[in-house]
């Protein structure tokens, strides 16, 4: 996975007044936890915002006052009218222990069902990984190549070595749906007319006899 750096610095004094004021200024006030104790501190609003609007994950490299740790964006807090960043959680990375993250997903090859005029749907972009912090990879690789009209790609098909995958099973990340300008499969086509004409034969003899 991907590093970023992110300067920070400690604050002086905490509460709501305070937080307001920061916040005038640019500023974000966030808290790194899960070492040996937590630190309160800020961030500036236009390079963290270039971490959260970005489609990817990093490790986040924060030099809090000369103070260097490694961590990921652990939660956000948004106001709810102007979606303005109002609080970070940082988690740090210890290495050696498990660490959940929300892993984006990257698909590859070309349909078979698109290919054929079926409509590709990605359900879910992101899917929540559990692993080593040096084994977490950039994104989640899904190879859709295979994939047909009416079939999909569940949680429980996807594999991915050094991670557990948190969410359900069953939830359906990508499938291939049929359109009205969706072309008929020709191997199911050719599946149906060998088993029309192993009827038809069935028939026949059964007819004989």
């Amino acid at each position: 996975m991907k590093s970023i750096a992110l300067q920070g610095n400690k604050r002086a004094e905490r509460g709501s007044t305070n937080a307001k004021a920061l916040r005038n200024e640019e500023k974000i006030p966030a808290v790194l936890y899960g070492g040996k104790e937590n630190t309160h501190f800020t961030v500036k609003e236009i390079p963290f915002g270039k971490i959260i609007n970005s489609p990817n994950v990093y490790f986040v490299d924060l030099d809090i006052d000369g103070s260097k740790h490694r961590a990921i964006v652990k939660d956000v807090q948004f106001h709810p009218v102007t979606d303005k960043v109002l609080h970070v959680d940082f988690l740090e990375v210890t290495e050696g222990k498990a660490i959940t993250v929300n892993m984006p997903i990257k698909l590859t090859g070309n349909s078979r069902g698109v290919l054929n005029g079926g409509k590709l749907r990605t359900v879910t972009r992101r899917l929540k990984v559990s692993g080593l912090a040096e084994a977490l990879p950039e994104f989640i690789t899904i190879d859709i190549t295979n994939l047909r009209i009416g079939q999909s790609i569940k949680v429980g098909d996807i594999n991915v070595d050094g991670l557990s995958l948190l969410d359900a099973a069953n939830a359906v990340v990508v499938a291939v749906k049929r359109s009205r300008v969706s072309a008929a499969d020709e191997d199911d086509d050719e599946e149906g007319e060998e088993g029309a004409e192993a009827t038809t034969e069935e028939t026949a003899e059964a007819a004989a006899e």
